[in-house]
């Protein structure tokens, strides 16, 4: 069952790689059931700047990283591809990057006024639902730090901002997550650090 306590054993029993580089305590951990789990803090706040994820796929290939906290890095367009493969840059893009005290995503290149959005939770699936009044945009997106922790979304917790075409969602944490976290911290600090260029993940 998920919880707090759950998690953080996880945590420990996982092969961990640590590496302190350009400003930032990097840690590579290889999950007991497989999985890869890349996370970066600065190494002078311990904010979280980075979470990443790869598992294997069915033939036990390395599948492609996926960005839970940090912005996707991407990668210019190589000149044989074709145009219309490019994302265009006026889509909206969600992105996370967490505060100490909540979890916080912004939307950039989403113009309309604060009043058109809505943000609602649904406990069923345990998601939060973002949805314009005009009809123009709609996003579903899970709070992962909340499902391991086996926490329940709270629709007071959030909070919404619109500035320079950007919706800023803020979801305050809860004292458990809060507690989990420097727990973390802690047990991440117990790992030695490895010289640069012995960890094992792929750099961002």
């Amino acid at each position: 069952m998920a919880s707090p306590k759950a998690w953080l054993e996880t945590l420990k029993k996982s092969r961990k790689t640590a590496l302190i580089q350009d400003g930032r305590r990097k840690i590579h951990f290889i999950l007991p059931d497989g999985r890869e789990l890349v996370e970066e803090y600065d190494i002078k706040t311990n904010d979280l700047l980075v979470r990443k994820w790869r598992s294997k796929n069915v033939l036990g290939r390395e599948g492609k990283w996926e960005i839970e906290v940090g912005e996707q890095f991407r990668q210019p367009a190589s000149s044989g591809e074709a145009d219309f493969l490019m994302e265009s840059s006026s889509n909206p893009i969600c992105t996370r990057k967490d505060t100490r005290q909540a979890f916080q995503w912004r939307i950039r290149n989403l113009p309309y006024p604060i009043e058109t959005y809505s943000l609602s939770v649904d406990q069923d699936s345990k998601c939060c639902i973002i949805r314009t009044s005009n009809k123009k945009y709609y996003k579903k997106f899970v709070i992962p730090d909340m499902e391991r922790a086996g926490l329940s979304l709270q629709q007071s917790c959030f909070t919404m901002a619109h500035s320079n075409n950007t919706l800023i969602i803020t979801y305050k944490k809860p004292a458990e997550i809060l507690a989990l976290e420097k727990q973390v911290i802690t047990e991440i600090q117990k790992t030695k650090n490895s010289k640069e260029g012995d960890m094992e993940c792929a750099p961002s």
